[in-house]
């Protein structure tokens, strides 16, 4: 069930409990109450972004894409559509997420590198910034 009011959009979850958010005034993302968007962000209509997560100026997050619980995303970070980012996972500043990618939790992602379209990043590991292979564990 979804309902709406000024700015918000409520969802009842699996479990029976109603989650917030609100819109975002770049683009229309949700934001759950508990996260930190800068104003200087863009996030797409159907994007969401969780309680804790961090958001810096000059992000972009596309169409359908998920920022999870915890996640911090550095300044000017493109985050392209469809695409998961997990629980706790920290992507440095002007740093690209190809769409469709899947990135797992507490992953660190370092400035300036690229995760690839439809990429899968397991747990924990660490992204660099020129032709890194996954797997290198944080």
């Amino acid at each position: 069930m979804t309902r709406r009011k000024a700015g918000q959009v409520e969802f009842e979850d699996d479990l029976g409990e109603v989650v917030r958010y609100v819109r975002h005034p770049n683009g229309g993302g949700l934001v759950s109450p508990g996260a930190r968007v800068h104003e200087g962000a863009w996030l797409a209509e159907t994007s969401y972004v969780e309680a804790g997560a961090v958001v810096h100026d000059g992000v972009r997050v596309g169409t359908g894409s998920w920022v999870d619980v915890d996640v911090v995303l550095g300044a000017g970070v493109v985050v392209d559509r469809n695409v998961h980012l997990g629980r706790g996972t920290r992507v440095g500043a002007r740093a690209r997420v190809g769409s469709g990618a899947r990135v797992g939790e507490s992953v660190t992602i370092e400035p300036r590198a690229q995760v690839g379209a439809d990429d899968i990043v397991r747990d924990g590991t660490t992204v660099a910034r020129r032709g890194s292979m996954y797997g290198m564990a944080a």
